[in-house]
């Protein structure tokens, strides 16, 4: 009886632990974001950056924007992504206004790269277990009002 009882008891734990992977989203499943962007209503196309590492390419609030993939191994089981937009020729991409931008904005980083083009990114950690679909949801939601914001930033938009 005991035995029955522990064998029940770990497939119930096994049962749990499969509908749990199945709302996750991890960095070494480049699908799984896929699948969660998709369903959010976004366009989200699996491609490959010049390394041949996983890449999104997706578009929001009339900006596009990619998802890079770090840490891989041989272009596969990575472990963080990296949500990634560009601005060509800005009006508003001095240094010092991408400098006020990152100390007026907590989460996102802001640079300027050679070419003089304005950029945001904003690093996800997947590693070890990855993260629920809802809470990718909410870093993607809050990347997006970044790009939007920061769009009408370095075009001198409000």
């Amino acid at each position: 009886m005991l035995k029955k009882l522990v064998l029940s008891a770990a497939l119930a734990a096994s049962m749990i632990g499969t509908s749990a992977r199945a709302d996750e989203v991890r960095s070494d499943d480049p699908a799984s974001l896929v699948r969660v962007m998709q369903n959010m209503g976004y366009r989200a196309e699996l491609t490959k950056d010049n390394s041949g590492d996983p890449m999104i390419r997706s578009t929001a609030s009339g900006s596009d924007f990619a998802i890079l993939f770090y840490g891989c191994k041989s272009n596969r089981n990575c472990t963080t992504v990296q949500f990634f937009a560009g601005f060509k020729d800005p009006d508003n991409g001095s240094l010092s206004a991408i400098n006020k931008w990152n100390n007026d904005n907590r989460f996102g980083r802001a640079y300027q790269a050679e070419s003089g083009s304005a950029r945001i990114e904003y690093d996800l950690d997947l590693d070890m277990g990855g993260m629920s679909a809802a809470l990718f949801q909410d870093n993607l939601e809050v990347f997006i009002s970044l790009v939007d914001r920061y769009r009408k930033y370095v075009y001198n938009r409000k």
